[in-house]
């Protein structure tokens, strides 16, 4: 296929009103270079169900499934339900699923129009029609894709948050539930009334473990409506946990208006992201599954070797650089991967830190991972939005630098790096400006939040120790350490007094 050259001169033209949108009629007008189903979507049903339609899942799962079909048909196309919101049924439907994917690298832009995805079932408006099609005999995975707040859990113990008001909700009307849990746990109820078989429920979630998390959750929520239906799902549903991997951007409307000139069509639907994409799947399936094996994924018995490496690795590093340039004022992650020191600091992190705390799978090259990271974060042909990377903080921590940083202290190992990566998080959420405001966060513990002390006003050591109170954050091993309260309490005091930028510099780094 012929490469397209980004250009952000190119403008459309004069006609726009006469541009079409993309549809299974409007396709065949497609610039010839653009690559497209090979295969027949109206001709094959759809076997999987998947809450959270985002972007992310159409540029990694969505495409790993295009690729199964092209090769090997089947009913596995996929019924996409989104629980909170109506963009995606209005991006999608009105192009019978159809969208765009728009692979950038420095130099090009690859576009592939996918058709694995059938339709879009908003659950705000319909939560019925999504909890019959989980429940319909052809289903046979559900799969996810809703974050880490989606789960409704405590996330220092993994258990479900039943104080949680969704949760509430859902248990006082469970035929009408609000979270993916409850819609999950109705749909079984319904098959297993109808003697139907369970079906496997596939998280997609950068979750340590998180298959287990996805069962936790749905076991408990399950075990308090009706002990009986719990056994049930213990017995008849499998949870496989899975790594993912792929950095997909907001789309933004400069990538729209380049992409109807490349395609030929506007695309509602478009998602962009970077070439690179992983997805290392537990190969525990209770109903069969797409055939992702011949086209790319791995199948595997143990994804928790992958999973922590590139939990720890990229995502607690992509955290950290989110705070540390929120502070700093940048927009962009390229941009904080700019400045030298943090370009260092980020390397140090993971060489010096990091990677002490794993065990790899057997030929996993761990110097070349995270070189690739390096180079992926400083792609400034994808930009990504730091406070994007940034919100949910409070849900990301746990799995993506606490972790980390109990493993080295109970190593009698320092926690330099990590400590600055969350002391940065802190002084971000606590931080105010002359007139006593602070920052807006995009996070569910934000009302315990905006209760923490300044870090304007306050001690370090005063807003370290209201902090660590947070147990839906710091477990007690975390709040109890002398060590890392100390560490954190002394990165929050660099931070404050010199500025999150000179706090790095100021740091003994090694980078291999």
């Amino acid at each position: 296929m012929d490469r397209v050259v980004c250009s952000d001169s190119a403008t459309l033209s004069e006609n726009r009103a006469a541009v079409q949108r993309l549809s299974p009629i409007t396709q065949r007008q497609l610039n010839e270079f653009v690559a497209r189903p090979q295969y027949d979507p109206s001709a094959l049903g759809a076997g999987i169900v998947h809450l959270g339609v985002g972007a992310f899942h159409r540029a990694h799962q969505a495409v790993y499934t295009d690729s199964a079909l092209a090769i090997h048909g089947g009913d596995w196309r996929i019924a996409g339900v989104s629980l909170r919101s109506l963009t995606a049924s209005e991006q999608l439907n009105p192009q019978c699923g159809l969208y765009a994917v728009a692979s950038k690298d420095d130099q090009s832009c690859d576009y592939r129009v996918i058709g694995a995805i059938e339709r879009v079932i908003a659950a705000i408006r319909n939560s019925h029609e999504a909890i019959e099609l989980m429940a319909a005999p052809q289903t046979r995975i559900v799969s996810l894709t809703i974050t880490e707040k989606g789960y409704c859990r405590n996330t220092s113990t993994g258990n479900l948050a039943t104080e949680h008001p969704d949760i509430v909700a859902d248990l006082n009307d469970p035929q009408s539930p609000r979270t993916a849990a409850g819609c999950i746990v109705e749909a079984l109820k319904r098959r297993c009334a109808r003697g139907l078989g369970g079906f496997t429920v596939l998280s997609c979630d950068n979750l340590s473990n998180n298959g287990a998390a996805a069962r936790q959750v749905i076991i408990e929520y399950s075990e308090l409506l009706n002990k009986d239906l719990s056994r049930w799902i213990k017995h008849n549903v499998t949870f496989p946990s899975t790594m993912v991997d792929r950095i997909c951007p907001a789309t933004t409307a400069a990538d729209r208006e380049q992409a109807t000139i490349v395609l030929g069509l506007e695309d509602h639907g478009l998602v962009v992201a970077e070439p690179f994409s992983q997805w290392v799947i537990e190969d525990k399936f209770c109903s069969g599954r797409p055939q992702w094996d011949d086209v790319g994924a791995e199948l595997v018995a143990d994804v928790a070797p992958y999973e922590t490496a590139k939990l720890r690795l990229l995502n607690g590093s992509h955290s950290a650089l989110a705070f540390i340039g929120l502070l700093e004022g940048h927009e962009f992650i390229h941009q904080v991967m700019e400045d030298g020191n943090m370009a260092s600091f980020i390397r140090h992190l993971m060489q010096e830190e990091v990677r002490t705390t794993l065990q790899v799978p057997e030929g996993f090259d761990v110097g070349q991972y995270i070189d690739s990271i390096v180079e992926r974060f400083a792609n400034s042909t994808l930009p990504y939005r730091t406070a994007q990377v940034a919100m949910d903080g409070s849900q990301k921590l746990p799995q993506r630098l606490l972790g980390t940083a109990m493993d080295r202290l109970g190593d009698k190992k320092g926690i330099d790096a990590i400590s600055l990566a969350i002391a940065a998080w802190i002084r971000y959420v606590t931080v105010e400006d002359e007139r006593g405001r602070r920052n807006v966060i995009d996070d569910p513990l934000k009302d315990q939040l905006a209760k923490m002390p300044s870090s304007t006003t306050h001690s370090a050591a005063d807003v370290v120790d209201a902090v660590l109170s947070l147990t839906d954050v710091f477990e007690q091993r975390a709040a109890g350490s002398a060590e890392f309260r100390h560490s954190l309490t002394a990165s929050l005091d660099a931070i404050v007094c010199h500025g999150a930028g000179e706090a790095v510099r100021r740091l003994k780094i090694r980078s291999r």
